[in-house]
């Protein structure tokens, strides 16, 4: 299935440019070295999607950038590199809006690299195409909320909680007691509301019926092929080939370009330090109790 953006970029011919004259953006070039590697012009930009879809600041960075390149000139087209297993239902749903506003502006190709869960499957709904690779997981359409009761485990302890509150019910989810069947029953509300926006939103991507997303809405995942034989991804390919439907889809070449908002120094330096040391404490709990799948 294609979706066509609304309207497709044009280009300027470089050779309308009067001889001799040097180029606007080499002389922001030459005042702002990295302005010209953030936004290279012509270029298809590649927005990596990696890892949860969380709110706050991750998230707000996340649609900031996407906003940078719908209004930037210099993008023709984008490209999402997909590789999540979703996250937070709201912060999933919000990304997915910023997309949607890039792609009626320009062309957005989805690329599922390792995994397209959930919200990330969800984020990739905003795309005019989507591909897959052939062992990536797909699916996972649905929603879980899941709240730690713990009031046995304090009675052990021997800990009490004093609450006041305003409200009947502002302490939903507490973790200190048990909750009451009406309790239940208003989370349940919550999480169908956000599962029936969530099929909606498939629906209309994938040009399906409701009726038949739904069948498929049980939160299990399929392999890329198996997926595009459902009708959940359009065919089979890699970023690569992402970035070869985005530059046909804009009319420019097919070449691609990662971006990313810049951030400061320090920001940028413990970030490196807490991925690093993430890492480190990841490959040594997997070197411990092994991984469930294997290849």
């Amino acid at each position: 299935m294609t979706r066509q953006p609304t309207s497709a970029p044009g280009s300027r011919s470089e050779d309308a440019r009067p001889t001799g004259a040097r180029p606007l953006r080499d002389r922001v070039r030459g005042i702002v070295p990295w302005k010209a590697r953030l936004f290279p012009r012509g270029r298809i930009a590649v927005v990596r999607l990696y890892g949860p879809i969380s709110g706050g600041a991750r998230s707000a960075d996340w649609i900031e950038l996407v906003r940078h390149l719908r209004e930037s000139s210099r993008v023709p087209a984008v490209v999402l590199d997909v590789d999540s297993g979703g996250g937070s239902a709201a912060a999933s749903d919000d990304l997915f809006l910023a997309l949607e506003r890039l792609a009626a502006r320009k062309p957005l190709v989805a690329a599922i690299r390792g995994g397209g869960a959930s919200g990330a499957y969800l984020a990739a709904m905003a795309a005019h195409r989507l591909v897959a690779n052939p062992s990536a997981v797909v699916g996972s359409i649905g929603v879980l909320s899941v709240s730690p009761h713990l009031p046995r485990l304090l009675e052990r302890a021997g800990v009490s909680v004093s609450v006041k509150k305003a409200g009947r019910h502002k302490d939903l989810h507490a973790p200190w007691r048990d909750s009451t069947a009406e309790e239940e029953a208003l989370e349940q509300q919550l999480v169908d509301a956000y599962y029936d926006a969530f099929v909606d939103r498939v629906a209309t991507s994938r040009g399906m019926s409701v009726e038949r997303v739904r069948e498929l809405a049980t939160g299990q995942v399929w392999l890329g092929r198996r997926a595009l034989e459902l009708g959940l991804v359009d065919e089979i390919g890699d970023v690569e080939r992402a970035i070869e439907i985005a530059a046909e889809l804009a009319g420019v070449p097919a070449r691609g370009a990662p971006v990313r908002l810049r951030r400061p120094f320090v920001g940028r330096l413990i970030d490196r330090f807490a991925s690093r040391t993430a890492a480190s404490i990841v490959g040594e709990v997997e070197a411990r109790l092994g991984e469930r799948v294997r290849m």
